[in-house]
């Protein structure tokens, strides 16, 4: 018996030792793809500790294993698959053999694909994007607040550079409110996982790009959230980061090969110089630091001149939009990338997603400057970016500038007058986002130094300008806050975490003046979802005059009059001089007060005040 027991034991522990210098399958990407998409080819990145000396094996109709590249890591193999337009959805094995070893094997599935309407429906100027933080917003689900094994473990609200808890669920709770708003579209900073170990709530140095952070819930609950927007009517965008990468993700700890990220010989940020991708008298030396400079010590910089960061990164994008069907996409630090690799970025995922909407962040010094990026070499790059739109910051700053500044011929509120007069560099200049605040800088209540006469003219510049109009969350509650250090924007919602003293979710919970503000946007976001108009309206202009600019928004339908008075006082305004537009109108209504005016008669406008005024014909 003991002489049983000892033979057992010892062939116990061979078969354990055996199985224990096993390679692990670490992971395949993507996990699962679809049958019947336009591109046939599909590149799997396979990570498992020594893969690549093992044979690659799959057999399944309509399905050929075309090239297996091994690289420098050992501990990767890209296969190159051939998916037929006759493949059926199902699953297949993908074994990785070696002799002497036991087999590896991994359960492949090809989906069907999802052809719903309300599905990649894309964001346009008929559209109110709301940007929120989730981390900030509110926590739905406190018992993921700390997620064990992740290198930031602590949840501290008292520290702007720590996580404070805020999730997908806790959005999800208030889509009611946003709805109600005049919301339309619905942007979060990237939810997807960010394990670093500090300022990780932020999202945009991303470790795993297939995986929703686990703080912020999961893959699944992503994509019941993008069901239920759906369902209400609402979009989703998703938010990208092609630039770069948190330095503790798996490809940038064992990196595929030497050129996945951009490496000197000591570390070098980028000089953040966008003129130096433009200039045509400028130095390689600048334009490479631009392009290939890191954003930050924890963020790699991805070489998307290395086709198979191209293949990953592309991939993993058009994987999102069909696993959860997404609306749109918003690119981070757009001039950051490579161009050619965009362009074929953006052609690739238009092919999949016809109707999908593209803008890129350009936060830059000049019309030019945003045009530059913009799709239709408008102004003489070269070549086509394929990029429809971008986020307008030449807009956020005259429009600024028109609320604050003093009248001057290139100032104050000429300014605007400007750069709205410089559209005809885009292509389409409805497709640019237009914005007063974001995450990355001073919130729009303290620009204006907390003058709430201002704040709503800023307001009704916004949501009856050209473009699609983006606010940022708690705009309507007037929170306030300076950027540098950027955490100083990005403070909690009040009434989004249990406990919370007030909660401004609910007019009940807000003062006087925030529920004026929320009431102010609300009635503005409201008429705005049903104007025409203001959506895919024209836009005509007129040359501001004693500090007062006046322009129109109009179809078929309706024809909007929008007055801002610049001027500290109230000015009285003749309309004589806008007969092009006004002729066969006598009255108007203030959209605000519902205010009967008599387009015959001066029109009384208070200082740092915009009018939204809906045109009448006689006899109404």
């Amino acid at each position: 018996m003991r002489v049983k027991l000892i033979v057992f034991l010892y062939f116990t522990l061979l078969t354990a030792t055996v199985f224990a210098q096993v390679p692990a399958l670490e992971r395949v990407e993507p996990m699962f793809w679809w049958v019947g998409m336009r591109n046939p080819k599909l590149q799997l990145i396979v990570h498992g500790n020594n893969i690549a000396g093992r044979i690659v094996k799959l057999s399944y109709p309509g399905v050929t294993l075309t090239k297996v590249n091994k690289v420098e890591n050992p501990n990767y193999l890209f296969l190159d698959l051939d998916i037929s337009s006759t493949a059926k959805p199902g699953t297949f094995n993908i074994s990785f053999t070696k002799t002497g070893s036991a087999d590896l094997n991994y359960k492949y599935e090809l989906k069907a694909r999802d052809h719903s309407s309300n599905r990649a429906q894309g964001v346009t100027n008929k559209d109110l994007i709301y940007l929120l933080m989730p981390d900030r917003f509110s926590n739905g689900d406190p018992s993921n607040d700390a997620m064990p094994g992740m290198l930031e473990t602590t949840v501290n609200r008292d520290s702007m550079y720590s996580r404070h808890g805020g999730d997908i669920k806790g959005l999800m709770n208030h889509l009611d409110y946003l709805k109600d708003l005049g919301v339309t579209t619905i942007w979060m900073t990237p939810e997807i996982e960010n394990d670093e170990p500090h300022a990780s709530y932020h999202g945009y140095a991303v470790t795993n790009h297939y995986k929703t952070d686990p703080r912020f819930g999961t893959n699944e609950l992503y994509k019941a959230y993008v069901e239920k927007c759906h369902a209400m009517g609402l979009k989703v965008i998703k938010d990208l980061v092609h630039n770069h990468a948190g330095t503790e993700g798996y490809t940038i700890k064992d990196m595929p090969m030497e050129s996945w990220v951009h490496q000197w010989p000591k570390y070098t940020k980028s000089n953040f110089r966008d003129a130096a991708v433009m200039d045509p008298h400028g130095s390689a030396a600048d334009k490479k630091q631009m392009l290939d400079g890191w954003f930050d010590r924890r963020m790699a910089d991805m070489n998307e001149s290395n086709p198979y960061v191209q293949n990953y990164l592309t991939q993993n994008h058009i994987w999102w939009v069909e696993y959860a069907g997404v609306d749109g996409f918003r690119l981070d630090t757009y001039p950051y990338n490579d161009p050619a690799y965009m362009a074929d970025w953006a052609k690739k995922v238009k092919a999949e997603f016809p109707h999908l909407s593209i803008f890129g962040e350009t936060l830059v010094w000049s019309v030019a400057n945003q045009a530059y990026f913009t799709q239709g070499n408008t102004v003489n790059r070269g070549f086509d970016t394929q990029l429809p739109g971008v986020t307008d910051s030449q807009m956020k700053e005259s429009i600024a500038e028109a609320l604050n500044g003093k009248e001057g011929w290139t100032d104050g509120v000429n300014r605007l007058y400007s750069v709205v007069a410089q559209d005809f560099m885009y292509q389409d200049a409805t497709r640019n986002v237009v914005f007063l605040d974001n995450h990355d800088m001073s919130r729009f209540y303290s620009v204006v130094n907390e003058d709430f006469n201002k704040y709503k003219a800023g307001m009704a510049l916004l949501l009856t300008m050209r473009g699609i109009p983006q606010m940022y969350y708690g705009d309507e509650i007037l929170m306030k806050g300076v950027s540098n250090p950027d955490g100083l924007v990005r403070a909690d919602f009040s009434g989004g975490w249990p406990g919370d003293k007030v909660n401004k979710f609910t007019a009940g919970g807000r003062t006087a003046q925030e529920n004026a503000a929320f009431d102010y946007v609300r009635t503005l976001a409201n008429y705005r979802k049903k104007t025409t108009a203001l959506q895919t309206g024209k836009l005509m202009q007129y040359i501001p005059q004693r500090g007062i600019y006046v322009y129109f928004r109009y179809d078929t339908k309706k024809t909007v009059m929008v007055i801002y008075n610049s001027n500290d006082d109230e000015k009285e305004l003749n309309t004589d001089r806008f007969n092009e537009r006004t002729n066969g109108f006598n009255k108007g209504v203030n959209i605000e007060t519902n205010d009967q005016l008599d387009l015959h008669k001066n029109i009384k406008v208070p200082g740092k005040t915009a009018l939204v005024i809906e045109l009448e014909k006689q006899g109404k």
